[in-house]
Formats: C-alpha cells, sequence, structure tokens
C-alpha cells in the first residue's frame, strides 16, 4: 500500500524523512535533514534548504522557496496567485532561520526574511523585514527577533521549573 506520492523527478537529500500521506510534484528539490509531516503537499518546482521541518498539512505550491533552518507549522498555506485566476503565478521566498506559525498563510509573492518570525494565524500580505517577528490579519511587525528569543527563553526556564 502507497502511503505518500513522491515524484520520480524530485531530488530528496539524505537524511531527509517524510511522513504519511504526502505528496511531492515533479522537479522539487529537497535538502538534507528535512523532516515533512503527515499530509503535506509540496508542489512541482518547489526547493527546500537543509535542516528544515514542516509540519503535517502545510501546502507549498509551485516557485515556493524555503532556505535552511525553517520551521513551517501545521496547517500553513503559501500562495502563487497573486490575483486568482490569474496566468502569471510567483512564489513565496521564505529565507533561513524564519519560523512559520500554524494556520498562517503568506501571500503570493511575500518575502520572509531571515530569522523572522510569523505568528500564528496571522495573514502575511507584505515582506517581511529580517529579525522581524509579525502577528495578526493582516500581519503587521509586533517587535524583533531578539526579543521573540527572550520571551522564549523565558517561557522554557519557567516550564524547567514545573
Amino acid at each position: 500500500m502507497t502511503t505518500n506520492y513522491i515524484s520520480k523527478t524530485a531530488r530528496i537529500g539524505q537524511g531527509t524523512a517524510v511522513w504519511n500521506f504526502s505528496y511531492i510534484g515533479d522537479g522539487t528539490e529537497i535538502g538534507k535533514n528535512v523532516k515533512i509531516g503527515s499530509l503535506v503537499h509540496i508542489d512541482y518546482d518547489v526547493r527546500i534548504g537543509d535542516d528544515c521541518k514542516i509540519e503535517g498539512m502545510a501546502y507549498l505550491p509551485p516557485m515556493s522557496r524555503i532556505g535552511n533552518g525553517v520551521f513551517i507549522g501545521p496547517g500553513v498555506t503559501l500562495t502563487n496567485d497573486p490575483y486568482p485566476m490569474c496566468d502569471k503565478m510567483v512564489g513565496v521566498t521564505i529565507e533561513d532561520g524564519a519560523v512559520i506559525g500554524a494556520g498562517s498563510t503568506i501571500r503570493a509573492g511575500v518575502k520572509v526574511g531571515r530569522n523572522s518570525v510569523v505568528a500564528m494565524g496571522a495573514v502575511v500580505t507584505k515582506d517581511v523585514p529580517d529579525n522581524t517577528v509579525v502577528a495578526g490579519v493582516p500581519a503587521r511587525p509586533i517587535y524583533d527577533r531578539a526579543e521573540y528569543d527572550r520571551k522564549k527563553a523565558l517561557w522554557l526556564e519557567k516550564q524547567d521549573r514545573v
């Protein structure tokens, strides 16, 4: 019984794991040590760097470009049609070290900068600068990555005391 579809023309790096019921389309290139969750749809002509984690039910359409060390949460949707149904498509670019929170949606043509964070449920309609945290509908900057990392460290410290 086949549980995944992986195109014969897709290139998958060493150490990459693909969980159940996922789809990887023609000409897609996935780097080394990538974790792809269940029910993920990675269409044709997608590029994914090394050491990424893509959680279940994410959708990456054609022309998506994902850097190294990127986290994409469950149910994330990237788009590639800025004015449906348009004859010209444009992909989303997510640069190295970015974090894309669960259930967020990113508009076609948007670039999420290095080490940026998109909060869960955000709708990103404009480029996100490097080291910036965005949240809301539409997404707006709320603080920088240093503040995010500080809040994360405080939360982890609190969890260790429990």
